[in-house]
Formats: C-alpha cells, structure tokens, sequence
C-alpha cells in the first residue's frame, strides 16, 4: 500500500468563463427599454498552496485530474453570473512545478507561498456592456473564454538542513531516532526505509532539521535501489553525514570504500560539490567496530573529513554530533542572503508595440496574425452571429490589423488565420471590413459578410484538383 509519493503528473482544468447575455429591456409601456445583457461569471483558477501539514503527494497520485468550476453566463436585468470557485490545492513545503518537458515554473518554499497553475478564463460581456453611441442595442454577446488546461509534473524535495548518506543498514534510521523525536522503521534487513524521515534536533539555541535517506548502492545516481527517487530530498541540505558501518558483515565492504562509492554517486547526480560533509562512524559500541574506527580514522582526518564516533544503541556520542551540525547549520543560515520582501515591477510596453504579428505562411498559403488580444477576441466570438462577427472585424481594425496586414501584403480576398496552426480561424480579408456600426442592418445581421469568398474559392478549386483521380491518373501515366 503506498503512503509516500514524491512525484506526481497533475492534470488542471481551470474554469471556463461564462457567456455574456444579449438582451433587451421589456416593460409596459416601454417597448425599447435598451439592451440590459449583464455579463458572464469569471472561471475558477487552479492554485497550487504550500501547507506545512501535508508531507507527501499521496492525494494527487490517486486523483491526479484536477478542475476548478466555470463561471455563470449573465441574465438579463444587468444580472452578471457568479464567478467560479477557485480550486486551492495544498502541496508539500519544498514542492517544485515542472511543465512536461521539465523546465522548472514554480519552487515552492514556505509556509503560504501560492502558484496559480491554471488561469480562469474571462467572462463574456453581454450586450449591455458592448452598447455604445454607434451600436445602441446589439445582438450579441461575447462567449466565455475557456479556462487554462495543461499537465504539470510535481516534485517534492524535502526541506531539511542536515541529509544523512550511506549503504542500507548503516543505522542511519537508528541515528535519527535518538537524534530526534522521530520514529522511522528499523530492523536487521537491508532497505528497510523506504521513504525519506524527517526529525527535529534542538542543540543548544539552534533548531535544525534532518533527513534521513533511503539507503544509497553502486548505481543510485543511473536508477538502481532506491537512490535515484530520493537523492532529490537531499539537495537542499546544508550540511551531508556519511554514516559508515563499522561492522558490516559483509566481506567486500569497508568504511573508506563505502564513502568513496557513495561520494561517486553524489558526484554523478551533481549539484552537491559545495557542500559541507562530516563522516560519522556508527556501530562503535560493537568490540570490532571500535578497532575499525580507530584504524580508518586518520585516513578520514587526513582527507578533509571531521570525524564522530557514534554508537545509536548505546547513545554515545551524539551530543558532541549535534552541536557539530548545529554549528554548521548557523554558520549555513548566517551565509545565505536576506530575503527581501517581494516588490511589484511595472513593465510598460513600448508605444510602438502592437501587442501582435503577422506573418506569411507559404504552406497553406494564409497570412497568420498572432496575439494575445487577436486570439481572446476569436475565442469570445459567436461566429453563429454576423453582427458579432462585424464587431470582431470592427475591434480588429481598432487594433491595427488591417493596416499590418496591408504592410505584409496582403490583398482584397487572400486568407487570413488567427491563432496557432491547430485551432485557428480562417477567413477572406476584405479591406472594405473598416466601417462600423453605419454599415450594420437589423439586429444580429452583418451586410459585409454578404460579399463572394474568392480566397475560399480558390481553396475549393484547389483542394479538388487535388483529390481528383483522373487529374493524378493523367499526371503518372505518360501514354
């Protein structure tokens, strides 16, 4: 049964927006009291909270699709939709948000930190809000923009200052159970931990955290034990401890190559080259392991290393152990900088910034205009409405389409596309598309949309010599 999961794929679906109402006012006596469309409710976010409280991703492992709620279409009487609900997930302290090809978008670290992993979509004005001197009741109302859906992959690593390294059954979960108040699994059999522990020390004035790791073997950094799924919990560590077995039982084992292989396969997973190691030689009170100590001992000062003597069943030791690494731990903590507090940076757009591009696309013979504003304007269209398509071209114009697309080259009937190559929306520009509301007919009806489509025709026409089989049969067959 597992209860500890340290990496899950989530899938989030942030809440669609809702429609805007197209209405108009209806009273005795007032026949044309004016469009009254109230708009649509904003679509729930999807928002990624850090709670200390929680310890593993176990939730997300067994429902990993995630939604928030959408927002309500408006009514008529100015009456606008209720927003949705945002969805508040909780995660892990140290969790990290990669997107599917494990670019890093979010650390979360601390007790609240927030990230929002998927965007509400807009609601949809209704025909209240979209009158204007020129278009006093229109037919239409924007559509809701659908809310943001993408997969996301997180990562827990555990947030402690000390890690302890080293071979199963080295009694690093013995170490931290008398260090701490931390109660881990333990017994006489290698790979008894199988999920990281977690311990609180206090030495003196400083409060310190430790890990303790599964156990590492030859290959942990390229997948083999359980090395690779947890040496992540290490790497925000201030301080690793080697804990060395001074009485294996093992033949081929010793303390000194022990901590080579294990230093080798800290080497090959990277980015733990700068921090501070100590080497802690555990089983002293066992008659073997006390000579053992006393002979590789040197070898270990001469390198660099500082050296502890530890016995976790007898208890000896460990006071001088602690303060050691709670020395290290505040010296760690004096180096790191002060956070600032969090400062809002205002980035104007430059003034001849058009906030889109157009671009000429040779394949399929469209010019493809892309943009934040163009691609929202296209999805909160009712192109079931021409006059909600006339006021698309309307705020197109407004934006400086038109006059890019002319610069680009583009003539009267040539296809235009908005939007990315999967879902965009094609049709025929028409230069004469610049006048407005003068040109609008009855309600809901547009007479620019009346006009021959002959870049659609051209397609057609070329679309079935394409699929003719007497054109192809003529084309490879030479008598």
């Amino acid at each position: 049964m597992t209860t500890f999961v340290d990496r899950v794929e989530l899938h989030v679906a942030a809440g669609n927006g809702g429609h805007g109402c197209a209405s108009v006012h209806r009273e005795k006596f007032k026949p044309l009291g004016g469009p009254d469309g109230g708009n649509g409710g904003r679509g729930g976010d999807v928002i990624l909270v850090v709670d200390q409280a929680v310890t593993t991703l176990l939730d997300y492992h067994h429902s990993p699709h995630r939604k928030a709620t959408n927002g309500q279409p408006g009514a008529g009487d100015n009456r606008s939709g209720k927003d949705g609900q945002d969805l508040v997930l909780t995660v892990p302290d140290g969790t990290v948000v990669l997107d599917k090809q494990g670019n890093v978008l979010a650390d979360l670290v601390g007790q609240g930190t927030t990230f929002v992993a998927g965007q509400g979509g807009r609601g949809g004005l209704g025909n209240a809000a979209l009158s204007s001197a020129r278009r006093k009741a229109p037919g239409f109302a924007l559509l809701g923009e659908p809310g943001e859906a993408r997969d996301v992959v997180l990562e827990l690593k555990t947030v402690a200052d000390v890690a302890l390294v080293g071979y199963p059954s080295a009694g690093k979960s013995s170490l931290i159970s008398v260090l701490s108040a931390a109660k881990p699994k333990i017994a006489d059999y290698p790979f008894t931990t199988l999920v990281p522990n977690l311990g609180v020390v206090t030495a003196g004035s400083t409060v310190y955290t430790i890990a303790d790791v599964p156990g590492l073997i030859p290959g942990a950094s390229q997948g083999r034990g359980l090395g690779l799924e947890f040496l992540r919990h290490v790497e925000r560590c201030s301080v690793l401890v080697h804990v060395l077995d001074t009485a294996t039982l093992e033949s081929d084992r010793d303390p000194v190559s022990d901590l080579d292989i294990i230093e080798e396969e800290l080497r090959q997973y990277g980015g733990l080259e700068d921090r501070p190691r100590i080497v802690v030689l555990n089983k002293i009170d066992i008659p073997d392991g006390q000579d053992l100590a006393d002979m590789i001992r040197p070898d270990l000062e001469e390198r660099g290393y500082q050296v502890f003597e530890v016995s976790a069943v007898a208890r000896t030791g460990l006071k001088e152990l602690s303060f050691a690494l709670a020395g290290i731990v505040a010296e760690a903590r004096a180096a790191k900088p002060k956070e600032e507090a969090t400062r809002i940076v205002i980035r104007p757009k430059a003034v001849d910034e058009s906030g889109f591009t157009v671009t000429y696309d040779e394949t399929e013979e469209v010019y493809r205009v892309r943009g934040e504003k163009p691609e929202r304007w296209v999805r909160q269209t009712d192109f079931n409405n021409d006059e909600a398509v006339g006021y698309l071209a309307d705020r197109l114009n407004r934006l400086g389409v038109e006059d890019a697309l002319m610069k680009a080259g583009a003539r009267a009937g040539d296809g235009v596309a908005i939007g990315s190559e999967e879902n965009a929306v094609v049709f025929d520009w028409e230069p004469s598309m610049m006048a407005g509301a003068e040109m609008l007919g009855r309600r809901g009806e547009d007479h620019r949309l009346e006009a021959p489509r002959p870049a659609a025709q051209r397609r057609r026409d070329r679309d079935a010599e394409r699929s003719d089989p007497q054109r192809e049969f003529d084309e490879f067959n030479p008598f």
